[in-house]
């Protein structure tokens, strides 16, 4: 089992491999071929390219890594005398909501954690947001994350200043439980180790990271942890989010994978996206997380109204809200508008005016010259 997970270490951390790669070329191995890692590697480079159509530089990456088989060996021996586990995608282990929201092409090989590993299989909620959260986002967080508590839930955090620390923070406050994904190797989390050394010695907090053990922070690894967080859990709360970010980019992501998205619902005054996510699928809920009815008229779509509303006449964003009766910050519906396939923006007297765009007059790569 220990020379598996030496070869496991090997595989994962490839450079410029994506997670795709590695983990269809795993599963050949594995799966289909029905063969150990290392009676793969005592292949001839010639059987590589017939079975399992490598090419010359898909070898020349793993003879290089392979080199790196002695340190691996010495890296794991460490790694496991210091109470670390390392759990590939193929074990029972393996948090199965990880594999079933990421799939083969974003769920990671390995992960390696420190903590009660039978957190991975609790019911888990993220809750997650700005670094610069307003107070409002603080007590939506902190209401979450105690909620979630009450009803037996995990809180997976990314540890970040503001709303992923306040979640983490809240729900150890509660003695409730909670998964901490790291945007670095765990171990050069060490100080944190320290820190929340009760609560993992309880049982009551889960260390995990997907990346190379002895990696530093960096903001990369920190927007690439994102995906991780949304992945392990099954219900995800938005408490603040800009129009922009690791949070967007997140919440989007997760729309696009069909996946339910609860976000605080705005006030007027508010300067952030939230009423953006919102018109772009997030589910609106209350400071307590409970979901609110929708503004939109349930038998039209809002884009359908929107079209209906500009064809023929220019409006500008706050006249076409005023028409359809949406409540939202007329910047953020602003900028819905302008990435509508349909809308044509135009400036008029200092302020932009949008009207609908129909078909014949959108443009086609057909129509320009080469």
């Amino acid at each position: 089992m220990q020379t598996d997970l030496v070869y496991w270490i090997l595989f994962t951390h490839i450079p410029r491999w994506t997670i795709l790669k590695t983990n269809k070329l795993i599963v050949e191995i594995l799966h289909n071929q029905k063969i150990t890692f290392e009676e793969f590697f005592n292949l001839s480079h010639n059987e590589w390219k017939q079975t399992f159509k490598l090419e010359d530089k898909d070898i020349n990456d793993l003879e290089t890594a392979r080199k790196e088989l002695p340190n691996y060996s010495f890296l794991l021996e460490d790694m496991l005398s210091q109470g670390y586990e390392l759990i590939p995608f193929n074990s029972s282990d393996y948090p199965k909501t990880l594999k079933d929201n990421l799939k083969l092409k974003f769920a990671p090989p390995l992960i390696y954690i420190k903590g009660n590993k039978s957190l991975l299989s609790d019911d888990t909620i993220a809750i997650v947001g700005s670094r610069k959260a307003d107070g409002l986002s603080l007590e939506f967080t902190k209401n979450i994350a105690i909620n979630a508590t009450k009803k037996y839930q995990c809180v997976v955090s990314g540890g970040a200043k503001g709303v992923d620390q306040t979640a983490l923070d809240e729900s150890m406050k509660a003695n409730g439980h909670s998964i901490l994904v790291l945007p670095q190797g765990i171990l050069t989390f060490s100080s944190g180790m320290k820190k929340y050394y009760k609560h993992i010695v309880e049982g009551n907090l889960l260390i995990l990271s997907t990346f190379s053990p002895k990696a530093g922070w960096s903001a990369g690894l920190a927007m690439g942890r994102n995906k991780y967080i949304y992945g392990l859990s099954k219900e995800i709360y938005v408490a603040q989010s800009d129009s922009k970010g690791g949070t967007w980019s997140g919440v989007l992501d997760g729309l696009k994978a069909q996946r339910t998205i609860y976000i605080r619902n705005p006030k007027d005054d508010e300067i952030n996206a939230n009423d953006l996510l919102i018109l772009k699928g997030a589910k609106a809920v209350d400071i307590n997380g409970v979901p609110i009815k929708s503004n939109q008229i349930d038998e039209i779509s809002l884009d359908e109204k929107i079209k209906s509303t500009i064809k023929g006449i220019a409006l500008t964003a706050k006249q076409i809200k005023e028409k359809i009766n949406y409540d939202i910050d007329t910047k953020n519906f602003s900028l819905y508008l302008s990435g509508l396939s349909f809308v044509k923006k135009e400036k008029k007297s200092s302020s932009n005016r949008f009207i609908y765009k129909s078909k014949k007059t959108q443009s086609s790569l057909f129509d320009i010259s080469l």
